[in-house]
């Protein structure tokens, strides 16, 4: 059960390398670190608020999620977590599908959601009456953008989908907080796969207004997703004509998804 916190929680994207996001999540106090690619900007920001760190989350293996991890824990002592099945290089405590963290109060849960590796996980944190209302945060890594997803490295498209399918289920208010800034990119495939969709033309535009701004396009709210992102869409009849124009054989939910998944990999 989570706990009920009075004072709202602050959450944080430090800008890693060219478009990462390395995530920290504090209640002024205490914080947790989620993908520390590298320790710089990370280590400035604690150390300017003054922030204890509690625990280092990683959702997968690739070095630009965890190549600060290490340094991160011996220059904090923080806990470092990672998924049960994903080589480290380093010694941390696992988790997998049902594990449940206690972390700033909150509840953690660990979902499985492979496909961009076969080991990926996700971390949901959940704050019943925050004020000034209950808030919840996907800590999701390259399974899932505003607007796109993340390439399948060792997962398959059936794999793939099924952690869609799984993410997509969360409440409508989950924040998601992807890890790359593909925002804009993403959205110009979505818009050449689905172009009537005025929701998505309208979110298009606004996301152009915040980079211009240099502002975040992320958390993005999950129920936007479902209404512009064309991998959790791929059901609907303008995705699944869309994907059969590029790939006749796509005659099933999996297919569709791999069409779709395979034309982005290609588009410019």
């Amino acid at each position: 059960m989570a706990f009920t916190h009075t004072t709202p929680m602050v959450l944080h994207p430090v800008p890693a390398f060219s478009d990462n996001y390395i995530w920290i999540l504090h209640d002024n106090t205490a914080a947790v670190v989620v993908d520390p690619g590298e320790t710089r900007g990370v280590m400035d920001y604690l150390s300017a608020r003054g922030l204890r760190t509690e625990a280092i989350l990683v959702t997968h293996h690739h070095a630009d999620h965890t190549a600060g991890a290490l340094a991160l824990r011996e220059a904090t002592g923080a806990r470092l977590i990672a998924p049960a099945t994903e080589w480290l290089g380093v010694d941390a405590e696992r988790v997998h599908e049902g594990s449940v963290l206690s972390l700033l109060g909150l509840d953690w849960h660990v979902l499985d959601v492979p496909g961009h590796t076969a080991g990926h996980v996700a971390y949901l944190a959940r704050s019943e009456g925050l004020v000034p209302h209950s808030t919840q945060w996907l800590f999701c890594g390259d399974t899932l953008f505003s607007g796109g997803c993340g390439r399948l490295f060792e997962g398959s498209p059936a794999q793939m989908l099924a952690s869609l399918d799984k993410l997509a289920a969360l409440p409508g208010d989950t924040l998601v907080c992807g890890t790359h800034e593909y925002t804009l990119g993403n959205l110009r495939f979505a818009r050449e796969a689905d172009p009537d969709n005025h929701v998505l033309a309208g979110w298009q535009a606004h996301c152009e207004d915040l980079r211009q701004a240099g502002q975040p396009t992320l958390p993005a709210r999950l129920a936007r997703e479902l209404d512009i992102n064309p991998f959790l869409r791929v059901r609907q009849p303008a995705l699944v004509q869309a994907a059969q124009a590029h790939s006749p054989l796509a005659q099933d939910d999996v297919a569709v998804f791999a069409a779709l998944r395979e034309w982005k990999n290609v588009f410019r």
